[in-house]
C-alpha cells in the first residue's frame, strides 16, 4: 500500500484540473469557431478536420468535468479566451498556440498524483489527452507552413 506521499491530493489535482478545463473549454469553441469561419481552399482543405478535433476537445473536456467532480470538485465555468481571425494561417497560430499552452496545464496535473490506482488513472488520463492534442499541435503547425 502506498504511503501519505504517495496518494493523490485530490484538492490540488482538482485546482489542477481546472485550470486545464478552462483551455479544454476553448480548445472545444475555438476549433469549432476556426472551422466555421475558413473560407476558400483552406475551408475544403482544413475545414472537417478542423471540426473533428473540436468534437474530441469536447468530449474530453466532458472527462476532465467526471474527473473533477468523482474527485469532490466543482468544475469551472470560465473559458479561455477566444479569437476570431479572417487570415486562415493567423488563426491556426492561434490554435497551436492554444494547444499548446492546454498541453502544459494537462502535464501540471499529473504532479499531484501518487501510486494509488486513481492517481495512476489520473496520469494515464493526462497522458492521453496530452498525446492527441500534441498530434493535432503537429497537424496545425503542418498546415501553416
Amino acid at each position: 500500500m502506498p504511503d501519505s506521499e504517495e496518494k493523490l491530493d485530490e484538492k490540488e489535482a482538482v485546482k489542477r484540473l481546472n485550470a486545464a478545463l478552462e483551455l479544454q473549454y476553448r480548445s472545444a469553441l475555438q476549433y469549432s469557431l476556426t472551422a466555421a469561419s475558413l473560407t476558400g481552399i483552406e475551408a475544403q482543405a482544413l475545414g472537417s478536420q478542423l471540426t473533428g478535433f473540436g468534437d474530441l476537445e469536447l468530449a474530453d473536456a466532458r472527462r476532465l468535468v467526471e474527473k473533477i467532480v468523482s474527485f469532490g470538485g466543482d468544475p469551472t465555468t470560465k473559458v479561455g479566451e477566444l479569437r476570431f481571425d479572417r487570415n486562415a494561417k493567423s488563426a491556426l497560430r492561434w490554435l497551436a498556440e492554444c494547444e499548446e499552452s492546454a498541453v502544459e496545464l494537462l502535464q501540471e496535473a499529473i504532479e499531484p498524483t501518487g501510486r494509488d490506482g486513481r492517481s495512476e488513472a489520473l496520469e494515464h488520463l493526462m497522458e492521453h489527452l496530452i498525446l492527441r492534442k500534441q498530434t493535432q499541435v503537429d497537424f496545425l503547425n503542418r498546415a501553416i507552413t
